[in-house]
């Protein structure tokens, strides 16, 4: 099935981070948008972890780092940052977490560990044509889709995490 939907929690983040950086440079060029300082940092640390992230929380760590933003300007990121589908929003959580796909438009679907808060994206294209099908079906017209699936990673499920 190739990798799996968890990376190991031990594994080199900036790896992640640079990676991300390198797709929305990509993305910014190929969308005319400009990826500002402030969007980035905003980036990096929702990549520093695989964990999403609140807002508020970002607002927290830029503070830590010196930067003295405040909530609209992080909203203002983030907000960037979704229309170039470069983060997702993790409804349940009311948090963001990094896209694995942003060189492309799709539906995702979130694996969510209700224990260490990690979440993993899917990309099953049956299962949102399936979705699409039956909204259609009940007279409905989607405009996006989002599926997040709770449950337990499998470290967590071999104890790994507290």
């Amino acid at each position: 099935m190739g990798k799996p939907a968890f990376l190991p929690s031990q594994h080199d983040h900036q790896v992640c981070i640079r990676q991300a950086l390198a797709n929305a440079k990509v993305v910014c060029e190929r969308n005319g948008t400009r990826l500002t300082a402030q969007r980035q940092q905003v980036l990096e640390l929702i990549w520093q972890e695989h964990r999403p992230i609140g807002a508020y929380d970002l607002l927290e760590k830029m503070h830590e780092l010196g930067h003295k933003a405040a909530p609209p300007t992080v909203y203002r990121a983030l907000e960037f940052l979704q229309e170039n589908a470069l983060i997702h929003r993790i409804e349940s959580l009311n948090a963001y977490t990094g896209c694995n796909h942003p060189e492309h438009p799709h539906a995702s679907q979130f694996l969510v560990c209700q224990q260490c808060r990690r979440v993993a994206e899917l990309e099953c294209e049956a299962i949102s044509e399936q979705l699409s099908r039956q909204a259609e079906a009940a007279g409905f017209a989607c405009r996006q889709q989002t599926v997040e699936i709770s449950g337990l990673c499998a470290e967590c499920q071999r104890g790994e995490h507290g």
